[in-house]
């Protein structure tokens, strides 16, 4: 009760402020972190009356919210969330907040049995270095980043995904599984070259980018989501899905982070190949016959059900992130990019999608689907899909400043 307390009165004293510096912006963006404030700040109630440090992820089926632990390779959107929020608001009263749940997963530096620690560990301790440029975040990154290191293949070049001694990705027979997710983590081990000047977390990432270019995407620019590297020859074995409708569909989700992931990858390294990758996956998806009017994709772009298939707004939130960022690196392409992300922004911010204030949880957003295939999440807000609309937030309030200047 004395955490919820000292929480609230901190509230009521940042709140002029805060009113002030939101209301100078964009009506548009306003609204929208004033909305994210309000819900988020429900979750935070929540957990603060609590008396534990609790990571929200999800909804279970009995509508109640599922909290993860810090091996959970969404633990460190939450965190993140609170750092864009308090970025996006100036509201001090979140600064020790987005501290103490990011330093909850620290432990999570040392995991180094799954690829995902880059997106544990980059979302919460790298915006908190970022916004801060506390030391004590760099030494997490750099070690996470050694952690996943050790999951580099050299024989194929990349960074293995999963391990297939156990679990589901057991019965698959597969030998050294990549899936596409895993461009996403690339950006700790460019961001643990920046902090140290190891140039080998560098060459890694670049290694797996490179062999991912080559083997992981169609003639149409659409990416498969896994595929299967033999670890002694480093040639494919196989091309597969694991959340997807079947191996040759659109699996969305795993088009946004293709999108994202080697837009991450361009802007790390100027190397254009990366960036015109990146527009090629968008292109597909922009033009694919089926994508809905209001540009929130379906889980699957080849669901047998379409029009009445699942949407998947975690794909339409990452795509947005990744245009913002694409408009700022490809200039002629700038505009485009910038009008359809700000296209799904509207959508996602209308009652289709954006959740009621106190209602769905406290998450922001409705609407994501994990994974069909497993019959886990389907329909549910989902925390990354959280994280990647308050980036987009952050990334279109940035351009329009710049723009104002």
């Amino acid at each position: 009760m004395k955490n919820l307390t000292t929480f609230m009165c901190a509230i009521l004293l940042t709140a002029c402020h805060t009113h002030k510096q939101v209301e100078e912006q964009d009506p548009f963006i306003q609204e929208n972190i004033s909305f994210a404030q309000e819900q988020l700040g429900n979750a935070i109630k929540t957990i603060e009356a609590s008396g534990k440090i609790l990571n929200p992820v999800t909804l279970k089926p009995d509508g109640s919210v599922f909290y993860c632990d810090m091996t959970d390779w969404r633990s460190g959107f939450f965190p993140g969330s609170v750092w864009y929020l308090y970025e996006l608001t100036g509201d001090s009263a979140l600064l020790p907040l987005a501290d103490k749940y990011t330093e909850a997963i620290k432990g999570a530096k040392d995991l180094n049995w799954h690829h995902d620690v880059g997106f544990i560990i980059e979302c919460s301790f790298g915006n908190g270095l970022r916004l801060t440029k506390n030391e004590k975040y760099k030494d997490v990154i750099v070690d996470a980043a050694r952690s996943l290191s050790t999951r580099f293949r050299p024989v194929p070049g990349i960074i293995q995904s999963w391990n297939v001694d156990k679990g589901w990705q057991s019965e698959r027979g597969w030998e050294c599984p990549v899936i596409i997710d895993n461009m996403m983590n690339l950006e700790l081990l460019f961001n643990a070259t920046r902090l140290t000047g190891d140039s080998s977390f560098y060459k890694i990432a670049v290694s797996h980018a490179d062999r991912t270019l080559a083997e992981q995407f169609r003639p149409d620019g659409s990416c498969y989501h896994v595929v299967d590297y033999d670890l002694k020859t480093g040639k494919v074995r196989n091309r597969h899905t694991a959340q997807g409708y079947s191996h040759e569909s659109a699996w969305s989700r795993g088009q946004a982070w293709a999108i994202y992931g080697f837009a991450l990858c361009y802007r790390e390294t100027g190397e254009k190949k990366y960036l015109d990758q990146a527009g090629k996956t968008f292109q597909f998806m922009k033009n694919h016959p089926v994508m809905p009017e209001d540009l929130v994709p379906y889980w699957d772009m080849d669901a047998p059900d379409i029009p009445d298939a699942l949407r998947d707004v975690s794909s339409a939130s990452c795509i947005a992130s990744a245009l913002y960022m694409m408009s700022t690196l490809d200039t002629v392409n700038a505009s485009s990019y910038r009008n359809y992300a700000d296209r799904i922004l509207v959508s996602l911010s209308s009652p289709d999608y954006r959740a009621k204030l106190g209602e769905n949880g406290n998450f922001i957003l409705m609407h994501s689907v994990g994974s069909i295939p497993h019959q886990a999440e389907v329909d549910v807000p989902l925390n990354y899909a959280d994280y990647y609309f308050l980036e987009a937030l952050k990334r279109k309030r940035d351009l329009e400043e710049t723009v104002k200047n």
